[in-house]
């Protein structure tokens, strides 16, 4: 099977979105419940019960973060290296965060101490809450552009700063994908529990579903209105192989929306975001959690198919010469690599995507404090 370049250059674009998708979806809702933890349970018992309702699951979901970060290397090196350059110490930050949760969940129970439990407990509060803050922060610095250029042997050069990444519109971004996080978090520990620990998940997926519908409007429209936007003047035949440098980017207000005039059908996604979100609460309210759960994770989908729609073809646009900006078309890999990955993911998708499904048909029910009781030594 041949496939041309510019195609391949397409489909890679696609299904690093879909890795992103899947992550926020099955590891999105960990991260929620992590952040829920020392809240929603108020006794020992209780956050062991918020802890095995993600327990058996939640190693497995981070593969899709992992694996995303080995499509970004391999389908786009240059993106890799230019953003571990931009972004290190907000990814450190991250990786940081992210200690807590495998040691939170081995060790947390393992002495019966309330002072040590309560520590881990927060500990894992913060490897939720800090990584999904910071995924949104990054997003929100992509759309506005990331200080970085390339010499003329096309080595990058990032002039910015972390607190530069600290800015009043990433940080708004940032508490878009908190709160979607948490509200999908809630709704699934509302589907996974009962009684007070239900209830109080409950309540917290109507609040942070609410506060997610409106900080995405809010942040739509800064976009469309407060920030510019990056679009191609001149560029070589897509399906060439081409440099960054071999471009011509203009910055300008408004530019963002270009492609939901170009294509109006793309202006299904934040549809959706909005839709979802909305139907995911009533949902909630009325007890039906299996069908808000769906409901929030498509809202999560349309929150990402949004951004990727409308910053297409760009993947890492640079604020500081624009025609540096990295795209889709000439960020990207070889033809053979990337039709190698190509045949790979073909292969190996379905077959992850067949055994997730089987564990959670496997794993599904409830998540009590009867079960932690007759498993005290084995459960988390």
């Amino acid at each position: 099977m041949f496939i041309d370049y510019e195609t391949l250059k397409l489909i890679w674009w696609l299904f690093v979105g879909v890795l992103l998708i899947g992550f926020a979806l099955l590891g999105g809702f960990d991260l929620g419940v992590g952040t829920l933890l020392p809240f929603v349970g108020r006794t020992d018992a209780q956050r062991r019960v918020v802890l095995n309702a993600i327990g058996p699951t939640w190693e497995g979901n981070q593969v899709w973060f992992i694996t995303a970060g080995g499509a970004l290397f391999a389908a786009w090196p240059m993106v890799y290296a230019t953003a571990f350059s931009g972004f290190y110490w907000a990814m450190l930050l991250v990786l940081f965060a992210l200690f807590f949760r495998p040691v939170g969940f081995e060790y947390r129970s393992k002495v019966e101490d309330r002072r040590w439990r309560s520590t881990w407990d927060w500990g894992l509060f913060v490897g939720g809450a800090v990584p999904a803050l910071v995924f949104g922060v990054a997003f929100g610095n992509l759309l506005q552009g990331v200080p970085f250029h390339f010499d003329e042997f096309l080595r990058p050069y990032y002039t910015g700063s972390f607190w530069g990444l600290l800015n009043p519109f990433a940080l708004l971004t940032g508490v878009v994908s908190l709160t979607m996080l948490v509200f999908h978090g809630a709704i699934y520990l509302q589907m996974r529990t009962e009684d007070d620990i239900q209830a109080r998940s409950r309540q917290a997926a109507t609040v942070f579903g609410l506060l997610f519908l409106a900080a995405f409007g809010l942040a739509g429209v800064w976009q469309a209105y407060g920030i510019e936007g990056f679009r191609i003047v001149t560029m070589p035949d897509p399906g060439s192989v081409m440099t960054p440098l071999d471009k011509t980017v203009e910055v300008a207000p408004g530019a963002w929306l270009t492609n939901f005039s170009r294509y109006p059908w793309m202006m299904a996604a934040p549809a959706v975001v909005f839709l979802g979100g909305v139907l995911a609460v009533l949902l909630s309210r009325a007890n039906r959690p299996g069908l808000g759960f769906v409901c929030s994770g498509s809202a999560l989908a349309g929150v990402i198919l949004t951004v990727g729609f409308a910053m297409f073809p760009f993947i890492m646009p640079s604020s500081t010469h624009p025609n540096s900006s990295l795209t889709a078309f000439d960020a990207t890999s070889s033809h053979r690599t990337l039709m190698l990955m190509f045949g790979a993911v073909v292969i190996f998708l379905p077959i992850v995507l067949a055994y997730t499904s089987w564990v959670y048909s496997v794993l599904r029910g409830k998540s009590t404090e009867e079960n932690i009781r007759a498993n005290t030594h084995s459960a988390y």
